[in-house]
């Protein structure tokens, strides 16, 4: 099993920076790709970014050029950032990490972290 938990969220204006920390646990090693998804009131979860084992990564069109993810690897636990920049109010919210794990692909998420975006 995996453990996740993301840190980070809060209110930041139109145009400024926020960055998101993602902490996975437990059996790390089984992890194939982690992502970053959002879920706005009335709207379906999306992919926001992901990073793949070795490094590769992957945006959604919308946030292209303005977000940043990053991953890094420690003995015991699994830290993954999203750095956002230019911030839209259609940005607003919650965002949720994703570890897919194992040869199942089951997916673990965090409990979401709240941000919003103020115009």
């Amino acid at each position: 099993q995996v453990q996740v938990v993301e840190s980070g969220g809060g209110l930041v204006q139109a145009g400024g920076s926020l960055r998101l920390s993602c902490a996975a646990s437990g059996s790390i090693l089984s992890i194939n790709f982690m992502g970053w998804y959002r879920q706005a009131p009335g709207k379906q979860r999306e992919l926001v970014a992901r990073v793949i084992r070795g490094g590769t990564t992957d945006y959604a069109d919308s946030v292209k050029g303005r977000f940043t993810i990053s991953r890094d690897n420690a003995k015991n636990t699994v830290s993954m950032y999203l750095q956002m920049s230019s911030r839209r109010p259609e940005d607003t919210a919650v965002y949720y990490c994703n570890a897919n794990v194992g040869i199942n692909r089951r997916g673990y998420w965090g409990q979401g972290t709240q941000v919003t975006v103020s115009s």
